[in-house]
């Protein structure tokens, strides 16, 4: 079958995906390749090389992950508070639940393969870019390049906690939430004159 079949590709990312989450971020290649069937040589074909599979890999993932969090962040009606805190619980609730994907896409990948890193890094940028241009429409908030600040940071101090809070389970995840919403709110309440 040809590398550009999508319903092969589909199926040898299922595989990935399935062996990542029962071996952990450490999957070997060797592994991926067993679960579909073939020989690494194959896998790579289909992908290009190994950086091909991990960008296939994030693609397939970080838009899913991203797309829920603006639908997260876009609630009509929902308040600041309210819209930081689902936002933030469904980010939290995402990597909890794929613990060894995403410290696979975003920490073993994205030290091994540069252009991973860069992708993903792009990626977060992006969502940055975008939090900054929602919060600069906001009605009185604040001028665009500290709306872009604002975005910037939340986005990173959110994924920052997160890795943090992944290595701390003992601490309730509510208590998280809290506080990281808290800070969003303080910040924009500078932000915003009000």
């Amino acid at each position: 079958m040809s590398g550009r079949d999508p319903d092969r590709r589909r199926a040898l990312l299922d595989a990935a995906d399935r062996v990542i989450r029962r071996e952990g971020p450490e999957a070997s290649m060797a592994s991926i390749a067993a679960e579909a069937g073939i020989t690494k040589p194959i896998l790579y074909r289909h992908f290009g090389d190994k950086s091909g599979l991990y960008q296939a890999l994030a693609n397939r993932h970080v838009h899913t992950v991203i797309g829920l969090l603006r639908q997260q962040f876009d609630r009509a009606g929902a308040d600041l508070r309210g819209r930081a805190r689902s936002t933030i619980t469904a980010y939290l609730d995402m990597i909890e639940a794929n613990l060894s994907l995403y410290r696979f896409l975003f920490h073993r990948a994205g030290a091994e393969d540069s252009q991973t890193h860069s992708q993903m890094t792009a990626l977060v940028r992006g969502l940055g870019e975008e939090l900054g241009e929602v919060i600069s429409a906001m009605p009185g908030g604040p001028d665009p390049v500290r709306a872009q600040v604002l975005g910037h940071a939340f986005v990173g101090m959110v994924q920052a906690t997160g890795d943090w809070w992944l290595e701390h389970p003992e601490v309730d995840r509510a208590e998280v939430v809290e506080g990281l919403v808290g800070v969003i709110v303080a910040a924009m309440s500078t932000a915003v004159p009000g």
